[in-house]
């Protein structure tokens, strides 16, 4: 199976009412260590990326930038930076591409970890949201063809909440807290489940 474009805008379409739906549960969490924004950051992406939809051209490259220019146009937090920087490159890796297979998709999801790591200063295990895009990646990869994508995606997230749960952030305002810290789930790491699942 392939996702085309048409088919990528309607999961974007998707994520961002399940963006919308979870700000509020992510400020909450994100209050407890951080600036308590980061639910109105994404409703805000949401809300651009949205608009921009009926902009966006049949070519997955297109969709993506578009998306990636909504998201920087929206915020200037640090999360909402690093979601246009994901697109950005996911808008690279797709270039002339038609359609998109699973083995595309984790290749991209190798190649965002690893650029925002890079940008963002992240490794992986410091409790952060690549951890679990991580974690989506390599269980996309081990699975067989014919496992729904979505389901191992939710359930690749929410085993690394529960494994990181107990750990401090070692990252981000975050780890100015690190004991407060422990016991806690990454608001990102939430943020991302919440759009996994809304697809």
């Amino acid at each position: 199976m392939t996702v085309d474009a048409t088919q990528l805008k309607d999961a974007i379409t998707r994520a961002c009412v399940g963006l919308h739906a979870a700000a509020p549960e992510l400020n909450a969490l994100d209050g407890r260590l951080g600036d308590g924004d980061l639910g109105a950051t994404l409703d805000k992406c949401a809300t651009e990326v949205e608009a921009a939809l009926p902009l966006m051209s049949d070519t997955l490259t297109d969709v993506f930038r578009r998306a990636a220019l909504g998201c920087a146009n929206a915020s200037g937090s640090s999360f909402g930076t690093l979601l246009a920087q994901a697109l950005l490159t996911a808008a690279k890796q797709s270039e002339s591409a038609v359609g998109l297979t699973r083995g595309d998709l984790v290749a991209i999801i190798r190649r965002v970890t690893e650029v925002l790591c890079a940008r963002g200063g992240a490794k992986l295990g410091d409790k952060t949201v690549l951890d679990a895009l991580n974690a989506v990646g390599e269980a996309l990869e081990a699975a067989s063809a014919s496992d729904a994508g979505n389901a191992i995606a939710c359930k690749a997230i929410e085993e690394t909440l529960v494994a990181f749960r107990g750990r401090p952030n070692r990252i981000g305002r975050a780890r100015m807290f690190a004991e407060r810290s422990q016991g806690q789930d990454d608001p990102g790491m939430v943020a991302l489940l919440r759009m996994a699942q809304s697809l």
